[in-house]
């Protein structure tokens, strides 16, 4: 078995006005750091359009009417304070859909044994009839609905260690009993939200707050009981919203991590898989603005996904 990646070349087209932290740099480094000679088994595939309809399995239809009628011809819309569609943005927004989808096909289906979609525009802070945060479209939110409904599967979990709470993905699975969500976060920080009392309509969502400044071990103390909540769960499939900006460099964050921090909650996502569910892990792109750190910490995320998936 192997470890695809998907990405396509509009995610370059999606472009944020000069001085945007989310900006086409991003998918430009990834793509570089993922050039070198350690990943040259690593299966590429171009991530797919998604029918815009796949949407829908989340968001309001008021909300894909939205987006879909913010599309400039030229320049940038702006949605909100931080957010703006430039002409390439739908695309984008679509084959990070389709990507994450095509990824859970391929896992599912026991083609390769985990994925990493590498796209952008980011999708966690996309609420069901607003976008914000960076995001349009709640990218990994719809790709759990796709498993479990397209595929059938009884029950997913979403894994978030983005340095920002993932209040869209809390928002579209607020009330979704088949899926447990774990997102880890600076607290105080953008967008405000991810408080420990807020625990979904059924108990299945689970945040863990973090201090500012605090690093590695403070995340493990955190991770280790939540991940065994999760084993608890018995997920079928483990899909990642894998955000680097809680490195000790990013500019947005405030935490201490570093590379080895990432492999190693990688490398615990991974072993639960391997215990729950034959160790099917899909990983999609949220935040991560340092570029140096943000090519590193993908490089070693990648590098454990490909190990575990031998």
């Amino acid at each position: 078995m192997t470890t695809l990646l998907f990405t396509h070349e509009s995610g370059l087209a999606h472009v944020s006005p000069l001085g945007h932290p989310e900006r086409a740099e991003r998918l430009e480094a990834i793509t570089a750091a993922l050039a070198g000679p350690g990943f040259a088994a690593l299966a590429r595939r171009a991530a797919p359009l998604a029918d815009e309809a796949e949407v829908l399995r989340c968001h309001a239809p008021e909300h894909l009417a939205g987006i879909k009628a913010a599309r400039p011809e030229r320049g940038w819309s702006q949605i909100d304070a931080d957010t703006y569609m430039s002409p390439g943005s739908w695309e984008a927004a679509l084959r990070a859909i389709g990507g994450a989808e095509a990824a859970v096909d391929a896992v599912l289906s026991g083609e390769a044994a985990n994925a990493f979609v590498a796209m952008r525009p980011p999708g966690h802070h996309a609420e069901r009839d607003r976008a914000m945060g960076f995001c349009l479209f709640g990218t990994v939110s719809v790709a759990a609905r796709y498993a479990l409904d397209h595929h059938g599967l009884a029950r997913v979990a979403v894994l978030d260690f983005d340095v920002h709470h993932g209040n869209g993905t809390q928002d579209l699975l607020w009330d979704e009993p088949r899926a447990v969500f774990v997102s880890s976060q600076q607290i105080p920080l953008y967008p405000g939200s991810g408080h420990a009392d807020e625990t979904g309509a059924h108990g299945q969502i689970v945040n863990l707050p973090l201090r500012p400044g605090s690093g590695g071990a403070e995340m493990r103390a955190a991770w280790r009981p939540a991940l065994a909540r999760v084993a608890d769960f018995a997920p079928d499939l483990i899909l990642i919203s894998a955000g680097f900006d809680a490195h000790r460099d990013d500019p947005l964050g405030g935490l201490n991590w570093t590379e080895d921090d990432f492999a190693w909650i990688t490398g615990a996502i991974c072993d639960l898989a391997a215990k729950t569910c034959g160790g099917r892990v899909v990983s999609c792109l949220e935040g991560g603005y340092d570029l140096d750190a943000l090519a590193a910490s993908v490089a070693a995320h990648v590098t454990v996904l490909m190990e575990r998936g031998q």
